[in-house]
């Protein structure tokens, strides 16, 4: 099997530090540091990684169409797959963002 990818370490660092915000207070583990990163913060994080995805992507796609022997199909493709799985990520993030506001605002005060 092949190495983690560094894009991929820092998807799943970014997860776990999502995770480790959303657990209540009693089931974090004590040695945590405490540190206040908001919610914008790390939703702008996703979104700047997503957009060097497609970034990348498309630099790679244009580097194998115009002959760079030093690109090959399959890091095209796998470039291409997982700019598009983290976009795909990115809008159902939104979309469950946005049904979450819907419903508080539709909540009875």
């Amino acid at each position: 099997m092949s190495a983690v990818s560094p894009e991929i370490s820092q998807v799943l660092a970014q997860m776990r530090v999502m995770q480790a915000q959303t657990q209540p207070e009693a089931v974090r583990p004590q040695t945590e540091v405490q540190s206040t990163v908001s919610f914008s913060d790390i939703f702008s994080q996703s979104l700047n990684s997503v957009n060097q995805a497609q970034q990348t992507s498309g630099a790679l796609k244009t580097a194998f169409e115009m002959g760079d022997p030093n690109v090959s199909l399959s890091e095209v493709m796998i470039a291409s797959q997982k700019s598009k799985l983290a976009f795909s990520a990115m809008v159902e993030v939104r979309n469950k963002f946005l049904e979450a506001y819907k419903e508080v605002m539709s909540m009875p005060v």
